[in-house]
C-alpha cells in the first residue's frame, strides 16, 4: 500500500531515515586521519561556536560530560584542539580550535562538498536543485523548530534566515 503524502508519520519516517543516511555518506572518509563522526561533531562545534567550555560542548552535543573526556583528550593530543584558562573560572578551561584543527576540518568538509556538488549536477535538474534548495529551506526550519523556535514556520524572514545560513555553510 503506498502511503499517502498527507500521511505526517510516514513523512517523519521518510524525513529522518533520508536524513540520517545521507549524514552518514557525507561524513568525510577521514579514519586515516582519526577522525570519526563524533570528532568530527565536536570540532564542527568549535569551529561554529567558537571556544566553550566542556560543560557546554557537552550540552550541545547531547552527550554526558564523561563521555567527551577521552574524546577531547585525543583531539587536544592530535593537534586539533587545545586548553585554555578560562578568564573567569579557575576551575574550567575553554576548548578551542587549533589553526591546524581548522585548516584539517575545512579541508574535509571542502572535499565533501565538492563530491557532493558533482553529483548534485550530474544528477540533477536546473528544476530539481531549486526544488533541494527549497527543501533545505524546509529542512532548516524542521531544525529551527526541534531546538524550541516555535515561530520557525510562520516568520516570513525564516526562509531567508535557512538560506543565509546554509551560504554561510
Amino acid at each position: 500500500m503506498v502511503k499517502s503524502v498527507s500521511d505526517t508519520r510516514h513523512c517523519a519516517v521518510r524525513l529522518r531515515g533520508a536524513v540520517s543516511s545521507l549524514s552518514r555518506r557525507l561524513r568525510p572518509s577521514r579514519q586515516g586521519d582519526g577522525i570519526s563522526g563524533a570528532k568530527l561533531s565536536v570540532i564542527g562545534q568549535l569551529y561554529r561556536v567558537g571556544p566553550m567550555t566542556q560543560t557546554d560542548l557537552a550540552y550541545r552535543e547531547g552527550v554526558k560530560l564523561q563521555s567527551l573526556t577521552r574524546l577531547l583528550a585525543e583531539l587536544e593530543s592530535d593537534g586539533w584542539l587545545v586548553r585554555k584558562a578560562h578568564a573567569s573560572d579557575g576551575r574550567q578551561s575553554l576548548l578551542t580550535l587549533t589553526p591546524s584543527g581548522a585548516t584539517r576540518l575545512t579541508s574535509a568538509v571542502r572535499d565533501c562538498v565538492a563530491a557532493l556538488a558533482k553529483i548534485i549536477k550530474r544528477n540533477l535538474s536546473a528544476d530539481e536543485r531549486a526544488l533541494l534548495l527549497k527543501a533545505c529551506d524546509l529542512l532548516d526550519g524542521i531544525g529551527d523548530a526541534l531546538d524550541g523556535n516555535t515561530d520557525a514556520f510562520s516568520s516570513p524572514s525564516a526562509p531567508v534566515r535557512a538560506t543565509q545560513r546554509g551560504q554561510r555553510a
